[in-house]
């Protein structure tokens, strides 16, 4: 087992909260939440994964032979739809934020509205 995939994940998971807390425009949040989450793709499959392990796809195997979880997989794909849901919501919001106040930056909008 290697512990490169939980680096990864890790390293994914400091840049996206690096971009979060440092971000002034809405548009640069949303992708860095996108980077952040990325960063549970790959610690999902990291966590399911077994080397030399088959598809569990059970027709045309023994039942001897070794098969990966298909619970994380399902986990993973049912994150990746959730997390295109949210980026679709948030992108509509910087929209309607923009059309509203002429920017994207949270700061400006604070601005105007006082």
């Amino acid at each position: 087992m290697s512990v490169f995939p939980y680096l990864v994940a890790a390293w994914l998971l400091g840049i996206g909260l690096w971009g979060v807390i440092s971000s002034r425009n809405y548009l640069h949040l949303i992708m860095c939440l996108t980077v952040l989450q990325g960063s549970t793709y790959v610690l999902l499959l990291s966590v399911g994964y077994l080397s030399h392990a088959k598809a569990p796809i059970f027709a045309d195997i023994t039942t001897k032979s070794r098969v990966t979880d298909p619970i994380v997989q399902a986990l993973t794909l049912t994150d990746v739809v959730v997390e295109a849901t949210i980026v679709a919501m948030l992108l509509a919001l910087v929209i309607q934020a923009n059309k509203r106040y002429g920017s994207i930056d949270p700061d400006e909008m604070r601005r105007m509205r006082d």
